[in-house]
């Protein structure tokens, strides 16, 4: 997402994966949830969610990658989290970002409630420099 100054937020990073052995991401995957945000919403399928009347410039939405479900929206979350594509900066325990790849696009997710660990997500902008440090870490990068 871009920053009102045009840049991008430069203090995101990838967690040090030795921090976090597989059975600690594996129970981070088991609790985390998913909420969604209508800002990121054009049709809010089943998220219960009622998007606003006016779309707010710069937010990328779900819908631009196929994604009208919450139990795929968490499903991605859970990848995510799998492939340890976790930020650096946690809340609470849990990761203030995790990242998931959707046919190519990367996707990030935002904690919105520590207290239970709820995130909602949305699409990187596709000329984000963070994508590529994501790709790279799956090594997908093209």
């Amino acid at each position: 997402m871009k920053r009102r100054n045009g840049t991008y937020n430069t203090k995101r990073q990838l967690a040090d994966l030795r921090q976090w052995p597989p059975e600690r991401l594996k129970q981070l995957g088991e609790r985390l949830l998913y909420g969604g945000n209508p800002e990121h919403k054009r049709n809010p399928g089943d998220f219960g969610l009622t998007p606003p009347s006016g779309a707010r410039i710069g937010k990328m939405l779900c819908d631009e990658v196929g994604i009208f479900h919450r139990q795929e929206a968490l499903e991605l979350l859970r990848s995510g989290v799998a492939a340890g594509l976790i930020s650096e900066r946690c809340v609470n325990g849990w990761p203030q970002n995790i990242w998931a790849v959707r046919d190519g696009r990367v996707l990030e997710a935002q904690l919105e409630q520590s207290e239970t660990g709820t995130y909602h997500g949305y699409p990187l902008q596709p000329e984000d420099p963070f994508a590529e440090l994501v790709l790279q870490r799956l090594g997908d990068e093209p």
